[in-house]
């Protein structure tokens, strides 16, 4: 499980990125990887996963 904040995301269009606490990497999330509702600088759970354009951020939940 990885820790990290949502650094954007956008509701109509149903994706966004977060930051890893510990890489500092962006990852991709998706609508469908989410399990709680975040918003922009939430501190948030995610679990890797690869997808079409490398990893995406799964079973995204509140910290």
């Amino acid at each position: 499980m990885n820790e990290g904040t949502v650094k954007f995301f956008n509701d109509s269009k149903g994706y966004g990125f977060i930051k890893d606490a510990k890489t500092g990497q962006d990852y991709f999330v998706h609508i469908s990887g989410l399990v709680d509702e975040v918003r922009e600088n939430d501190e948030v759970t995610f679990d890797l996963q690869e997808g079409r354009k490398g990893l995406n951020a799964v079973n995204v939940k509140l910290a």
